[in-house]
């Protein structure tokens, strides 16, 4: 089973992102019942791994926040653009779940994440788009920002990859609670 570790969007934000595809020849352009913010990708795992990563993600522990996607860029940067994406503001709370996110999966026995944590929402998968159109979609939607909404939950999916792209399931819903004496 492949996992990941996200937060599932609400109508608000995808609605508004998925106005803003298009325009850009051999983009595959993500539903917006795909959309959103992984926090921390995980990847195969067996039946015994699910189940003491859904054990230790009980024991995370965070206040709720709020977040609205803002401004737009591409992976790898300085290189040849893969992936479009719309940034995640506030980040600082984001960095915060991603890291108790990460503390408990590696104390449930996974290996540490080898990246640096970016938080983002993947718009569009590119397969060799015509870099002028590209740089005319990032200027066009430089200063995108979507509504505020309140993260009160973070959810375990899993992923099946298809030929027409992956197609996601919510496995387990956390919900986000202060912590004790906050």
């Amino acid at each position: 089973m492949r996992l990941f570790v996200g937060i599932e969007l609400p109508p608000v934000i995808t609605d508004h992102l998925a106005l803003v595809g298009g325009g850009i020849p051999r983009a595959r352009w993500e539903d917006r019942s795909k959309l959103h913010v992984t926090v921390r990708f995980i990847g195969e795992v067996d039946g015994g791994t699910k189940r003491r990563i859904e054990d230790a993600l009980q024991a995370v522990r965070c206040a709720p926040f709020s977040l609205a996607a803002t401004g737009v860029g591409f992976f790898p940067p300085g290189g040849k653009p893969r992936i479009l994406w719309a940034g995640v503001e506030p980040v600082a709370p984001l960095r915060e779940l991603h890291e108790r996110v990460e503390r408990a999966l590696v104390h449930a026995g996974l290996a540490p994440e080898g990246r640096k944590y970016t938080p983002h929402i993947t718009l569009a998968r590119l397969r060799d788009p015509p870099r002028h159109k590209v740089i005319e979609f990032l200027q066009h939607q430089a200063l995108l920002r979507t509504s505020e909404v309140e993260v009160e939950a973070f959810q375990l999916y899993s992923s099946v990859l298809s030929p027409g792209g992956s197609k996601y399931r919510i496995e387990h819903h956390y919900p986000l609670e202060g912590l004790p004496g906050a």
